[in-house]
């Protein structure tokens, strides 16, 4: 069986590119991005994504760099932030965007990974969220149906993988990044560490490796925090 794991960045994601095309990328935040792998989808010059993320990075940083080259037409995500530009694009019409409350996008693209076209929630009912939705009375409450979230490609970051793509995750990057694993029709994933088959505990897998296609080491490590705050230390 060839080998999952690939030599560089550029060289994971060879071959799966084109223009409009969508693509999930992992994180929550600024936490577990694929940090490596989105400036190589800026050098490519694929334009007309559609990109599914918790977010869309901060300035310089992340998913930003795919807006600054006005590589993204359409996002589909939970949470602008302080993220000027994704603002400005929005506001501006340069940039579609479909808002989606956060567990909602969470079990949407679960729902992907799983098979399930649709669901109901009642998250969003009464507000723009449902606009254009069906709308269906369960136990005398009002839920909304919200549709399953895929991808043609998922680019994904991880703490540890073996060689066969069984993946471990650390803290808040395990949000969003194991169920777009699950959701795409190609998985490309980063890792800081690749360890030995076997290496790995089995209960301690969050992501077996049926679902990732592709695996290269992680070329930039920097976990930004988006918005650091600090209180004075009581002494005495």
């Amino acid at each position: 069986m060839a080998s999952k794991i690939y030599e560089s960045p550029a060289a994971a994601l060879d071959g799966l590119l084109f223009d409009g095309m969508t693509i999930m990328a992992g994180g929550f935040g600024l936490s577990g991005n694929p940090e490596s792998l989105i400036p190589e989808i800026r050098a490519s010059g694929v334009r007309g994504l559609t990109v599914i993320s918790n977010n869309a990075g901060a300035e310089g940083f992340g998913l930003w760099m795919l807006l600054q080259s006005r590589q993204i037409t359409k996002m589909i995500s939970s949470y602008i932030g302080d993220n000027k530009l994704f603002e400005m694009q929005y506001l501006s019409g340069e940039l579609a965007l479909e808002l989606s409350p956060q567990g909602t996008l969470a079990e949407r693209i679960r729902a992907g990974g799983a098979g399930i076209p649709a669901f109901f929630t009642k998250t969003g009912v009464g507000t723009m969220v449902a606009e254009g939705k069906p709308v269906e009375t369960f136990d005398g409450q009002d839920y909304v149906r919200e549709s399953w979230l895929k991808a043609d490609l998922a680019i994904i970051k991880a703490w540890r993988a073996d060689p066969a793509g069984n993946l471990m995750f650390r803290k808040t990057a395990r949000n969003f990044n194991p169920v777009m694993a699950t959701a795409a029709a190609v998985t490309v994933v980063e890792v800081e560490e690749i360890v030995a088959e076997g290496a790995l505990d089995a209960d301690c897998i969050h992501t077996p490796g049926i679902y990732v296609n592709r695996i290269v080491r992680a070329t930039i490590n920097e976990k930004r925090v988006e918005n650091r705050t600090v209180r004075q230390r009581v002494t005495g």
